[in-house]
């Protein structure tokens, strides 16, 4: 099997030979039935592929009725995409718009430096703020309609160069171009690589200057970028690969461009535009975030059980939504349902059923065994906590732990304590091993066959409408990203070996082996039910192992590991986006590429401007609670894995050791729920092609810092919505249900925005009344529901340790 670089297909004409109407028609139909045929035997396992049409598919292939199968053909592949989301949020057909334009390039690039300046300058403090793609999005509309107020619309010419400020009015696909640049610049919040960067400038007191930081920062972005390139054949050009958020993007764009109502015969009634309906559900949702943001928090972690009973400490871990099991889940505040797993609008059902079977199944039922029993010292802490303690109870100090130069100190390490976890946060561990099998084993069964096709047969591969439209445009070749990739392999290879790191070459060789082998099968996942299954605890595990007792070396590991394959996920993302839109390939390339780069120049300067301007920044004490939290994290990570090492923590007898069987469990269930689906009835196979065993285990990978209770109301809501309204009200749910999770979404951004900066920032004090103290004083809200305190001077746990 030879990876080859291929051009776009040119169209053939070629002169039919002559034969008779209805011979044709029968050869059409014959085609017809083997196009169904490939497409029955591709599409079989797909969740997302409504079970009648697969029907419909099953019974013109037994019939073998070629007339049914080309009207089954015309209106599945033909039309429009299989896949009724789809169809409801993207048009299937193309607008000729110009996308590559000064306008699109200026806005673009002003949105991409000033958020990318925003979000890395209040990365540092705590509590934090961030300026999401989301409210790009909405604030670039405006933007765009003030400059067709101020420029002209004629032809410029400097230099024999011609241009125009304003060709025709500001259009959706440069409306995509400038979002798709701020995605790009910080669809994660911001430059992840800061991180490594405070840590170890801040804590352990190296600094090897602009150089090593600007190309460790744009390394960490671009690669991620030339491997969603190279992995567009796989997880952009497939119908399959929906990418649910992208219709999110669509159905607004379109809304915020096209103020037409809707049709009330296809929307059960409704006849309101969807422009309209957005800007009333973003209004209701600003006013109301004043309520859970400011006026009354307790309606965020609706705990009111807890309430009545505040120092029962059984009660407070059963019913607690912070450092509890969050059973009764109950929020007023949309923040608590997408804070952690995003908006529960946009995944499908099945993904939101096995993301919550397995918060129940491990996070309720196994947990509350284990915890209840003793297990792993347990009485000794609350439910789940994200940190990390000693043999007292108390947080575990790393301090202790270091000599004078904040290296590893193993003497000082067995006279201190070895590292204890919460019941949920061990239990996190051990589903992160068993989804990184599972994701490998699922995807090699349920979707090996497509993507051998597609990598043997490019851009050859069937196409979709969306992909015939896109064929009109000159494509972006495997060449640049190729290209890219390797470049930024070369820079990476520099950026390990030239400063002294402790990040030896061939440590960076098995860590680029990780994007290389988990981007497409967690790309395949996410882009079928928009959750993205992390390698956070991957690289942690595998560093950990080669290299104990490099903590800066941990972290690189980790962000190259991690980071790279995120980052080519956010960008297959938006690269599928433009494909909805049409925007041309090459202008998305370039529009990513610029955009990347530029944005990791800025946050590196407004990172080292901070560094050298705030005061006592970074400091606990910091008076504007400028107190790096982010980077606080990372650096107690990188104790914790690259000093402590995972070794000692689930090797021979630690004692989490027994997590390591989580590895054989993710690997084996994938092959017992693949042979389950091809065996099932017919009145079973719904639900069991519908089982995603790395969502089962992997899809609740927030917790922690999310809870069970988040998870279950985020579940709730998108019970709710994706499925009851969904099924009740078919029509409603395909004209509204995107537009209203990207109100409620901008509702909430907007909101906070405002109040962090008005309020905040001012020091305003919070209304005095039970709402805003009292709700907060119960022994869940305070961590404090524990069974068994230990004693002053005393000890629990193992005598010796490893």
């Amino acid at each position: 099997m030879v990876f080859s670089f291929r051009k776009r297909a040119v169209a053939e004409e070629i002169s039919p030979a002559s034969i008779s109407s209805s011979e044709a028609v029968e050869a059409t139909g014959v085609e017809a039935l083997n196009t169904l045929k490939h497409f029955e035997e591709e599409h079989k396992l797909d969740p997302n592929l409504p079970i009648q049409e697969l029907n419909d598919v099953d019974t013109a292939l037994a019939t073998g009725n070629a007339e049914k199968g080309l009207e089954i053909e015309t209106a599945l592949l033909e039309e429009n995409s299989p896949y009724p989301e789809v169809r409801a949020a993207v048009r299937n057909y193309d607008v000729d718009l110009p996308a590559n334009t000064i306008r699109a390039w200026v806005i673009g690039l002003i949105l991409c430096t000033v958020g990318s300046a925003v979000n890395m300058l209040f990365s540092l403090r705590n509590p934090t703020i961030s300026i999401t793609t989301y409210v790009i999005q909405l604030v670039a509309y405006p933007i765009g309609l003030v400059w067709d107020m101020i420029f002209p619309d004629r032809q410029f010419s400097i230099l024999g160069v011609r241009f125009n400020l304003k060709p025709g009015k500001f259009n959706f696909k440069e409306h995509v171009i400038i979002v798709v640049m701020s995605n790009a610049a910080y669809g994660g919040g911001f430059l992840y690589a800061t991180d490594v960067l405070i840590a170890q400038q801040v804590f352990y007191k190296q600094h090897f200057g602009w150089g090593f930081q600007l190309l460790f920062g744009i390394t960490t972005l671009c690669t991620g970028y030339g491997l969603a390139g190279l992995g567009r054949r796989f997880l952009v050009w497939p119908a399959a690969m929906i990418w649910p958020s992208d219709l999110v993007n669509a159905s607004l764009f379109y809304a915020l461009h096209d103020h037409s109502p809707t049709d009330p015969d296809k929307a059960n009634g409704w006849k309101i535009s969807r422009y309209r309906w957005f800007l009333y559900i973003l209004g209701g949702g600003f006013v109301w975030y004043w309520f859970p943001g400011w006026l009354f928090q307790g309606l965020s972690y609706f705990t009111f059980i807890c309430w009545a009973a505040p120092n029962n400490v059984v009660v407070n871990k059963l019913f607690g939504g912070l450092h509890g099991y969050g059973l009764l889940p109950t929020t007023l505040d949309w923040t608590v349902v997408s804070g952690y797993a995003l908006s529960p609008l946009i995944p499908p059902f099945h993904a939101i059923a096995n993301t919550v079977a397995g918060v129940v199944v491990f996070f309720l039922i196994v947990s509350m065994g284990l915890h209840f029993s003793g297990m792993w010292y347990a009485d000794y802490f609350v439910v789940q906590s994200s940190s990390a303690f000693d043999n007292t109870g108390a947080v575990y100090d790393v301090s202790r732990i270091l000599n004078e130069d904040l290296i590893f100190d193993e003497q000082k390490y067995h006279s201190y304590s070895p590292l204890f976890l919460s019941t949920q946060f061990a239990l996190c561990y051990g589903l992160s091993f068993a989804a990184a099998a599972a994701v490998i084993v699922h995807v090699s069964l349920y979707h090996g066959k497509q993507v051998i096709s597609q990598f043997k047969l490019a851009r050859k591969q069937a196409d979709d409408v969306h992909m015939r439209l896109m064929k009109k445009y000159q494509d972006a070749e495997d060449w640049w990203y190729l290209a890219l990739f390797v470049i930024m392999i070369g820079l990476s290879f520099v950026v390990c070996c030239a400063w002294p790191t402790g990040f030896p070459a061939w440590a960076y060789v098995v860590c680029i082996l990780i994007p290389l082998v988990w981007t497409i099968p967690i790309g395949i996942i996410q882009a079928i039910t928009n959750i993205q299954l992390g390698l956070n605890v991957l690289t942690e595990f595998i560093i950990g192992y080669m290299l104990p007792g490099h903590p800066l070396a941990m972290m690189m590991f980790k962000n190259y590991g991690y980071i790279c394959m995120s980052q080519a996920l956010y960008f297959s993302q938006d690269l599928k986006l433009g494909h909805y839109m049409k925007v041309p390939p090459r202008t998305m390339f370039w529009s990513q590429l610029v955009a990347s780069i530029w944005s990791a120049i800025v946050q590196i300067a407004v990172m080292n401007w901070a560094l050298g301007t705030i005061p006592n920044v970074c400091a606990d004490d910091q008076p504007d609670n400028y107190t790096c939290p982010n980077g606080r994290v990372f650096y107690t990570a990188s104790v914790i894995w690259g000093a402590i090492g995972p070794a000692r923590m689930f090797s021979g007898g630690a004692i989490y050791s027994s997590l390591q069987w989580f590895w054989l469990v993710g690997a084996v269930t994938p092959v017992i729920t693949w042979f389950a689906a091809r065996r099932a009835p017919k009145s079973m196979f719904s639900f069991m092609r519908s089982v995603n065993m790395p969502l089962f285990f992997g899809g609740s990978s927030m917790i922690p810092p999310a809870t069970s209770y988040t998870y279950l109301c985020w579940g709730a809501v998108g019970f709710i919505f994706n499925y009851f309204i969904k099924r009740r009200w078919n029509g409603w749910w395909l004209h509204y249900n995107y537009i209203t999770s990207a109100a409620l979404d901008c509702g909430l951004a907007i909101s906070t925005i405002i109040i962090f900066f008005t309020l905040y920032l001012t020091s305003a004090q919070l209304p005095k009344w039970y709402g805003n103290y009292d709700v907060f004083d119960t022994l869940d809200q305070t961590g404090m529901a524990i069974k068994t305190f230990v004693a002053e001077g005393e000890t629990f746990g193992p005598t010796s340790w490893p």
